[in-house]
């Protein structure tokens, strides 16, 4: 019992182990990116890896639906130095994010895409059955919006046999949370998605990472009510990734006594009694109030410049650049 639980401490998942990276990908790990993309970039740990990234000579593409935050959220990261591009979109548009993201990196090769654009819900306690509206709209957002978007960059990426994939996936995609079935659906679908491409793309300069964090505090978890053990704030989980993100690592999952115990459930728990234990954990989930707005169709792109000799016109976001960027 104590080695399997040492072992599940040590990193271990059902989509491989918390390595510190092979030979190969430790090359890499010299050059720094100097483009990266972040969907969901407008809050928790979307917002937080782009401040990890901001410094001079960095270019970041920011994706998300709530423009005042991302506004606020570039002018920080301009202070720092970075090159900021704003991208108002809402991700179920799939054909919108490709177009819109594979000419970024027609013009601005991409050399870290981070897929982090997610929402959740969860059954009602009346009924015990999830909004299928919801439903449907997790599927878009958290599964085929990752997707869109990795196919988006990924052709320039092959062809200059470079680059990073990092896809947000969560702990509750390793075990389901019962009160949250499409959400945990959706999560381990990403990460199931991420192993075939790592897997597809083995051999080459591209490496894409997976990452299982468990609670984080956000706006999104302050709508989960119920337990949530061992919660962090967005600050730490963005250092935990940025540090996995930079060693290449395949597998990014914390916190480790948490992957610990999904590991012991599943090694030496029989299904029912497996689901007990998950019924101490109940939740309800509270609307999400922010899809009653719509993004405005007419500020779909925006420039913030680094800070610096090219004056104060600069501290605030420049004009609206619907034919590129």
């Amino acid at each position: 019992m104590a080695l399997g639980l040492a072992a599940g401490v040590l990193g271990w998942t059902p989509f491989g182990y918390l390595s510190k990276g092979t030979a190969r990908e430790g090359d890499h790990m010299a050059k720094q990116p100097q483009t990266i993309v972040i969907t969901g970039a407008s809050g928790g740990i979307g917002s937080e890896l782009a401040l990890a990234y901001a410094a001079p000579g960095r270019r970041l593409a920011l994706l998300a639906r709530n423009r005042h935050k991302l506004e606020t959220l570039a002018l920080r990261c301009s202070d720092a130095g970075a090159h900021v591009h704003l991208i108002t979109m809402d991700v179920r548009d799939r054909l919108a994010l490709r177009r819109t993201l594979k000419a970024f990196d027609d013009q601005y090769p991409v050399d870290v895409l981070i897929a982090n654009a997610g929402i959740t819900c969860g059954v009602a306690p009346s009924t015990g059955l999830e909004d299928p509206e919801e439903a449907h709209r997790l599927t878009e957002v958290n599964y085929t919006a990752a997707v869109e978007a990795a196919e988006a960059v990924l052709p320039g990426m092959r062809a200059r046999n470079c680059g990073q994939i990092v896809f947000l996936s969560s702990l509750a995609g390793l075990r389901a949370l019962p009160d949250m079935p499409s959400y945990s659906a959706t999560k381990a679908a990403v990460a199931a998605y991420g192993a075939a491409l790592r897997g597809q793309l083995r051999g080459t300069g591209i490496h894409v990472s997976v990452v299982f964090p468990g609670f984080v505090t956000s706006a999104m978890s302050q709508r989960h009510q119920g337990p949530k053990p061992l919660e962090i704030s967005a600050v730490r989980a963005s250092k935990k990734i940025l540090k996995g993100i930079q060693r290449r690592r395949s597998v990014i999952a914390f916190p480790k006594i948490l992957v610990g115990l999904i590991w012991l459930q599943k090694t030496f728990l029989i299904p029912r009694l497996s689901d007990w234990t998950m019924s101490w954990f109940p939740a309800r989930i509270d609307p999400d109030p922010s899809y009653s707005a719509v993004p405005d169709p007419d500020q779909a792109h925006k420039t913030v410049k680094p800070q610096g000799a090219e004056g104060e016109a600069n501290k605030k976001p420049a004009s609206t650049m619907p034919a590129g960027f």
